[in-house]
């Protein structure tokens, strides 16, 4: 198998995904989110903004192979490099519930 690039290849940082699912498919928007000074009721006040840079939208089949992919490599890297852990030093759950749920 030969693999190449397509012309619109970009590669993404992402610090988070949201997303959901319907009986067709899941949807995964992967974003970054950045403080931002806004001024209201003359304070200022920082917010952060959440930028959305893409959407990935798979096959019911495509997201179980994706999860079992990603399952596999979380695996490999915490035999490698030890468990992996929330800020804080909470242990990153399987199946922890998202922050955010549903499509955009």
């Amino acid at each position: 198998m030969e693999i190449s690039k397509g012309e619109k290849f970009r590669q993404i940082y992402a610090v988070g995904a949201m997303g959901g699912h319907s009986p067709y498919d899941f949807r995964i928007a992967f974003y970054n989110d950045s403080p931002k000074a806004v001024v209201q009721e003359g304070k200022q006040l920082s917010v952060m903004e959440r930028k959305v840079e893409t959407e990935l939208i798979l096959s019911p089949l495509a997201a179980k192979e994706l999860a079992d992919w990603l399952n596999n490599h979380i695996n490999e890297y915490e035999r490698q490099f030890g468990e992996i852990k929330k800020p804080g030093g909470k242990k990153v759950e399987a199946g922890e519930p998202a922050p955010i749920q549903g499509y955009m």
